[in-house]
């Protein structure tokens, strides 16, 4: 009897752990989820103090650079090898911003992008989109980028190998990486109009990608570094 009653109360006690959402919602061949902030041991690595350090290569790559960051690249969408994270003397921040060209949440963000990477240029920031399929090269890209009046507002590559999306840790389309100061400062979501599969409001409550720009242009920490972003799962594109 006593062995009941403490059994009871344990399971009184002890929390039960949460069950993971499903990975459900296929659209044009993708299946439409949301990451959880607490998804895998890169997700706590950008939000802690032992962050990927990049190394920060606006001025030029020091001697702190790691060397799996150093040696880190992607593709012009021509071909050819791409440095992600050089960019021209002045820049504060780079926002790598993973999209596809029929994911259907990310082309509903193409406004918005289109917005924020306007109002944060003259600030010092450079918004890259980068092309995570494997299957979406060139022409597609192009067309996609003139469709939705990408083209001159922000830059474009390719990331077939997913060398970035794993070094950031990122899992969907669309979700945003800054890089600044020498590591990633945030990682997820642009904002929360969308809330979970199927669940969209009006209009943004929260402008996460917005505040955390704000916040490294102004020399502050990113209060929240991570958030869980809604879209198109990365993995499914190397199925």
């Amino acid at each position: 009897m006593r062995r009941l009653l403490t059994a009871i109360v344990l399971a009184g006690i002890l929390p039960i752990a949460p069950r993971a959402g499903p990975r459900v919602g296929p659209h044009a061949g993708h299946r439409v989820g949301h990451r959880f902030s607490g998804a895998g041991a890169e997700e706590s690595r950008v939000g802690r103090h032992e962050e990927p350090r990049v190394g920060h290569r606006f001025s030029g790559a020091g001697a702190g650079v790691g060397a799996a960051a150093e040696q880190l690249r992607v593709q012009h969408i021509d071909g050819g090898a791409a440095d992600p994270f050089a960019a021209p003397a002045g820049v504060t921040a780079i926002v790598f911003l993973f999209t596809s060209t029929d994911c259907p949440i990310s082309n509903r963000y193409a406004p918005e992008v289109r917005r924020l990477a306007a109002a944060f240029a003259p600030r010092g920031v450079v918004f890259r989109l980068i092309y995570p399929n494997p299957a979406e090269r060139a022409p597609a890209i192009r067309e996609h980028m003139t469709a939705f009046a990408y083209a001159g507002a922000t830059q474009a590559l390719r990331d077939p190998e997913h060398a970035l999306v794993k070094f950031v840790g990122a899992t969907v389309t669309p979700e945003a990486a800054v890089y600044a100061g020498g590591h990633i400062v945030y990682r997820g979501r642009i904002d929360d109009r969308y809330v979970d599969l199927g669940l969209e409001r009006p209009a943004p409550t929260r402008r996460d990608l917005a505040q955390a720009l704000t916040a490294v242009i102004a020399g502050k920490p990113v209060l929240q570094p991570t958030t869980q972003a809604v879209g198109c799962f990365i993995a499914d594109f190397v199925r």
